[in-house]
């Protein structure tokens, strides 16, 4: 595959690995690095702002005419008019890094006229590198990659992000989650949204949603995905989801049913599914609301649940593939 690579994405392949190498030197002493807060919960390091610069110089030095979107730096570099620019985060997943969870990545991808031609994921832990042009599939190191095949979400792993920010609405995030929850076989958070999507292209997971990103978060991933046979958009199912600041991608079939089950809770749902979530919420609250007041004579009800294994049968009993 090498010897065959887009140009364009070869030299992207080695920005990547250039900020990869800063990443992982960084990396062996983790407590050294300093880190500053741009809002609450919200990191930038040292090594994000150089290996951005490095991804950057690697870049312009190649294609001076093209533009850039970073996440750190915005669009202060790069030609301002361009047709051609390259959208970066040069760490996803940087509470992960500051931490040292081994689960971030680089990203780097390019628009060309607003469409996602060229893609690279770089995972510094693991030295894969995630890469995709379009029309030409997508592969991991020299492997070509494919969504998985699971047809019933039932079965699937789904990984999500979880809001992070002061502002973000959790109760329907909690909402949401709880329905995917209930309706999959395993729902996990590692905490990079790039490497999550290059996982549902490589079939690792079966799907992926998250709300509250940005356009640097998910436009490498999304031509991984699509190239590896998978789809993506926001909650309603739209493929111009870019700048919509929610994301859902799976393989077509998990896809579908994911999108049935987060629809209403897009920003671009309409008024009758916004209000069946608003109605909901109310109703969670009331109830925990009417339990806390019934607090007092709540113990001898308690005794009287189910156990899971009484739930287990009742619910084969009611619904063969009820996923417990």
């Amino acid at each position: 595959m090498s010897s065959n690579l887009h140009p364009m994405l070869n030299v992207a392949i080695k920005a990547a690995r250039a900020a990869g190498a800063i990443i992982n030197r960084a990396a062996l002493d983790v407590e050294a690095v300093r880190v500053s807060l741009k809002q609450t919960n919200d990191f930038v390091t040292e090594v994000d702002q150089n290996a951005e610069a490095a991804i950057i110089e690697t870049l312009l030095t190649a294609y001076p005419g093209h533009g850039i979107l970073a996440e750190e730096s915005g669009s202060e570099h790069g030609a301002k008019d361009s047709e051609l620019v390259w959208i970066i985060d040069p760490l996803d997943g940087t509470t992960n890094f500051i931490h040292g969870f081994p689960f971030y990545c680089v990203s780097i991808a390019l628009s060309v006229r607003g469409k996602i031609e060229q893609a690279v994921v770089y995972d510094p832990n693991r030295n894969d590198i995630y890469s995709a042009s379009k029309g030409r599939g997508a592969y991991v190191n020299d492997r070509r990659i494919r969504v998985s095949k699971r047809t019933r979400l039932q079965e699937s792993l789904i990984s999500t992000g979880f809001p992070y920010r002061p502002g973000d609405k959790l109760k329907p995030y909690l909402n949401m989650l709880g329905e995917v929850m209930s309706q999959c076989a395993g729902v996990r958070r590692p905490g990079a949204a790039a490497l999550d999507l290059a996982y549902v292209a490589t079939g690792n997971s079966d799907g992926f949603f998250e709300t509250g990103l940005q356009p640097w978060d998910v436009a490498a991933g999304s031509l991984l995905v699509t190239e590896a046979g998978g789809l993506i958009g926001n909650f309603t199912g739209e493929a111009d989801f870019m700048e919509h600041g929610e994301c859902v991608a799976a393989n077509p079939r998990i896809y579908g049913q994911l999108v049935a089950t987060l629809g209403k809770y897009s920003k671009f749902a309409g008024a009758g599914d916004k209000a069946t979530v608003r109605q909901t919420l109310r109703d969670a609250a009331e109830q925990t609301g009417a339990e806390s007041s019934n607090s007092e004579s709540a113990a001898p009800v308690a005794a009287e649940k189910p156990t899971l294994k009484a739930r287990k049968i009742k619910a084969q009993a009611g619904a063969p593939d009820a996923p417990f």
